[in-house]
This record gives structure tokens, sequence and C-alpha cells, in this order.
């Protein structure tokens, strides 16, 4: 609902501009008016395109672990974030929503186990708590799943901007305590 009201909302200011700059250019009219208008209309493409940029997510070589399939996977995660992102700006339909939500997680959990396997594998120190966020964040997003079946769009947007923090946080910082054990241990 949310997004079909943007839509609309967005389609009336374009009508309203266009009839404001046709009523600029009748005669004794102001053809500064139609000019600002004009201006204005065009700036909406690159303030879209501005804002929407911000809500994705890009992978920066300062989130790399070191470790060629870790960073893999979090690229993975990142683009299946973003596919979650489109569905959840643009009206692409329901199917696609669900399928991009059942990606990125079935995708987090099989990435959350292959970390898991390596730091056990290679004695990390710290496994165990490395372990625990990994569990807490699967469980606030089962609570987000369960919610999403009662109010899926409010839903979905909430659980998009808490996946987006929590991985990056997460990568940026508990990730990168064990790259260097991993790494010492022969991990690439």
């Amino acid at each position: 609902m949310r997004k079909s009201l943007q839509t609309l909302g967005l389609s009336l200011f374009i009508v309203v501009a266009l009839i404001i700059i046709g009523i600029g250019l009748l005669p004794g009219m102001n053809p500064w008016v139609s000019v600002a208008m004009a201006a204005v209309l065009l700036a909406v493409p690159l303030i879209n395109k501005w804002t929407t940029s911000r809500r994705f997510v890009e992978w920066r070589d300062d989130l790399s672990v070191g470790i060629g399939s870790i960073d893999d996977d979090h690229k993975k995660l990142l683009t299946l974030i973003n596919n979650l992102q489109t569905a959840v700006y643009y009206p692409t339909g329901e199917a696609f929503e669900r399928q991009a939500l059942k990606g990125l997680v079935d995708y987090t959990k099989y990435h959350f186990e292959r970390e898991e396997r390596m730091m056990r594998e290679n004695d990390y120190a710290d496994y165990e708590p490395h372990k625990r966020q990994h569990e807490a964040m699967i469980a606030k997003v089962t609570g987000f799943m369960e919610a999403y079946e009662k109010d899926r769009e409010g839903t979905v947007e909430e659980m998009t901007g808490f996946l987006k923090g929590w991985l990056i946080q997460h990568i940026a910082g508990t990730d990168q305590k064990y790259s260097g054990h991993l790494q010492s241990r022969g991990v690439q």
C-alpha cells in the first residue's frame, strides 16, 4: 500500500508540474514559472536516483576479511539484501518479495554454517560468542518472518533496514576479529 501511495504521489506531482508548465507558457503568463517548474521536474529523476542509491549497500574493500570464500559469501549477502530492497521499493509483486526474502534467509544460514565450521576447525577462541551473535540474528529474523505474515509491507521494510545494518556492522566488526587467526592457520 505504501509503495502504491508513493507512486501515486509522484505521478500526481508530475501531472501538476506539467500543468503549471503549460499554464506558464500561455500568453500573458510569467514564463519564469514554467522554467522553474521544468527545472524542478528535471531534478526529480536525479533526486530519486540519489535517494534510491542510498537504500542499497555496496561492497567496500574495508569489509574484506581476507578469506576469499567468506568475502564472496559477504558479497552475495549484500546482493541478496539489495534484491530484497528492490522488492521493497519497487512494485515487483509479492512473489518476487517472498523469493528475495527466502533466498536471503537461506543463504545467510548457509554462510553462518560455513563460517562457524571454519572457526571450529581452526580452534578460533571466540567461536562461541560469535556463534551466539549468529543465533541471535537468526532468532530476530525468525521473529520478523512471523510478523511478515501479518503485516507484509511494514515488516519487510523494518527487516531490510535491520539486515543491512546488522550485516555491515557484523562484517566490519566481529568478522574482522577472526580474520588474522584463520589466515595464520592457512585459510585463504
